[in-house]
C-alpha cells in the first residue's frame, strides 16, 4: 500500500490528488508498525522493554537519514522523483524483510504470560475496556503535543527566517534523538515497567515544549530540537509494552493495533490543530501551548493508574 501509495503520489496532477493518496500512505503504514510492534512484544518477557524499542527505533531512525536524501533529490530532481524513490525502497527494503517475521509464541509461553498479565490487571482494580479507553486517551494526547514540533519544525525554521534546510536538519538532529531515547526508555522500561516510562517520558516531553516557546537564534533552535528529541522517544513504545503488562496476550494484537490508532489520530490531530492555530495566531506559540495542554493530559492518566496500583484493593467477599 505504501509503495502503490507513493507511485500514485508521485503522478497527481493536482494538491488534491496528493492529499487522497496520502490516505493511501496512512493505511499502509499504520498495517505494518502496530503487527510489528505487536509481535516483537509477544517474543521477550525478560527483555520486553529494549525489544520493543529496537523494533520502534526503525521509524526514527529512518527519519533522521531520509529528510537530507529527499531535500538533495528535490533539488535535483523534483518532488515526483522523491517520491518514486521512497516507493522503490520500500519495495527493495520492507516488503523482503517482512517475510522474516517468526511465527506465533508457543501455548505454554502464551499460558504463563497471561497469568502475569491478569495479576498485574487485578492489582489496577480496572477493566481491559477501562484500561483499553485511558491508554487510547493517553496515546491521543502525547502525541498531539509530539506532533506540533516533529510536523512543523520546517514551518517554524522558514517562519523564523532559518530556511527549509535548517528545519530538516533539525527534523533529522530531532529523530536521531529520538533513536536514542527509545533505547535508553526501553532499557529503563525492563527495570521500571511501561507506566513508569510512559509517565517520565510524557513529563520529560512537556518540559521540552516549553523550550520551544524560547523566541531565541538558530544554535538554541539546533539543540531545543535535539532535546525535545531526547526526551519523547519512548512514549509510544511504552504503551506495547503496558498492553502486554497488563492484559492478555491473545488480545495484543487488537489492544496494541488500537492504542497505535489512538497515537495516529493524535498527531494527525496535533499536526492540524499547530497548523490552524498558527494560521489564526501569526505564531506557534499558540500551538506550543496547546501541545502542553494535551501533554498533561497523558501526564494525569499515567499518574492516575500507578496511584491505583499502589493503593490497596479492597478484598471480595
Amino acid at each position: 500500500l505504501q509503495a502503490l501509495g507513493f507511485l500514485l503520489a508521485s503522478m497527481a496532477g493536482s494538491i488534491a490528488v496528493v492529499i487522497v493518496v496520502h490516505l493511501l500512505l496512512g493505511l499502509g503504514a499504520s498495517a505494518a508498525f502496530a503487527p510489528l510492534i505487536s509481535d516483537v512484544s509477544q517474543w521477550f518477557m525478560r527483555r520486553r522493554g529494549i525489544a520493543v524499542a529496537i523494533a520502534a527505533s526503525g521509524n526514527y531512525l529512518s527519519g533522521t537519514l531520509w529528510p537530507p536524501i529527499i531535500v538533495w533529490v528535490m533539488a535535483d530532481g523534483g518532488w515526483r522523483w522523491a517520491y518514486v524513490m521512497l516507493a522503490v525502497a520500500i519495495l527493495v527494503v520492507v516488503l523482503p524483510g517482512s517475510l522474516l517475521l517468526r511465527r506465533r509464541v508457543g501455548d505454554a509461553a502464551t499460558l504463563v504470560a497471561t497469568q502475569a498479565a491478569a495479576t498485574r490487571a487485578a492489582a489496577t482494580g480496572l477493566s481491559p475496556r477501562t484500561l483499553q479507553i485511558m491508554l487510547m486517551i493517553a496515546g491521543v494526547g502525547c502525541c498531539v503535543a509530539m506532533s506540533m514540533p516533529q510536523v512543523h519544525i520546517v514551518a517554524l525554521c522558514i517562519d523564523r527566517g532559518f530556511g527549509a534546510v535548517a528545519g530538516a536538519e533539525m527534523l533529522s538532529l530531532m529523530l536521531a534523538g529520538g533513536v536514542v531515547s527509545r533505547l535508553t526508555f526501553g532499557a529503563l522500561a525492563d527495570r521500571m515497567g511501561g507506566l513508569k516510562t510512559l509517565l517520565l517520558g510524557a513529563s520529560l516531553q512537556m518540559v521540552a515544549l516549553c523550550l520551544f516557546l524560547i523566541d531565541g537564534g538558530l544554535t538554541s533552535l539546533y539543540i531545543v530540537s535535539l532535546v525535545f528529541g531526547l526526551s519523547q522517544g519512548g512514549i509510544v513504545p511504552s504503551y506495547a509494552i503496558i498492553v502486554r503488562e497488563y492484559m492478555a496476550p491473545r488480545e495484543a494484537g487488537r489492544r496494541v493495533g488500537l492504542v497505535m490508532a489512538a497515537t495516529i489520530i493524535g498527531m494527525a490531530l496535533g499536526g492540524w490543530l499547530s497548523g490552524w492555530m498558527y494560521d489564526i495566531s501569526g505564531s506557534y506559540a499558540l500551538a506550543v501551548w496547546n501541545g502542553i495542554g494535551w501533554n498533561v493530559i497523558t501526564i494525569a492518566i499515567a499518574m492516575a493508574i500507578l496511584l491505583r496500583i499502589g493503593t490497596p484493593r479492597p478484598a471480595l467477599a
